[in-house]
């Protein structure tokens, strides 16, 4: 049966809001997935943009080859917390950046899932 404990983004200190520093790839780190490939991580990523004009933000999922490592989306501005990542899964050590058009102005926090089988 497998288990499933709650944890904080490993890009994340003490559970705090990751700030998008960087305009370009390669992005700031959000989280480094479980290694191996027994266990799973649930990857669940909101976004807040502290701006009054929308902003690009690109996700890198596990690579930075775009089309097929990015997820793109316009964050409204103060809009509150947008769903950017529900609950998608990863492994194998893969790594979770973004980067955002406009530097210092957009947050992530959210959380892992991990699924130990």
């Amino acid at each position: 049966m497998a288990t499933y404990t709650k944890r904080a983004l490993s890009g994340s200190t003490n559970g705090k809001q990751i700030k998008i520093t960087q305009t370009a790839t390669a992005g700031d780190t959000i989280h480094t997935a479980v290694a191996g490939t027994t266990d799973w991580d649930e990857i669940w990523l909101y976004c807040v943009n502290s701006s009054s004009s929308a902003v690009k933000l690109t996700i890198e999922w596990g690579q930075a080859d775009a089309p097929d490592g990015n997820i793109e989306l316009s964050i409204s501005p103060e809009a509150g917390y947008v769903l950017v990542v529900p609950g998608l899964v990863l492994q194998n050590e893969l790594v979770v950046k973004a980067f955002a058009s406009t530097t210092n102005v957009l947050l992530i926090n959210g959380f892992v899932n991990r699924i130990e089988a």
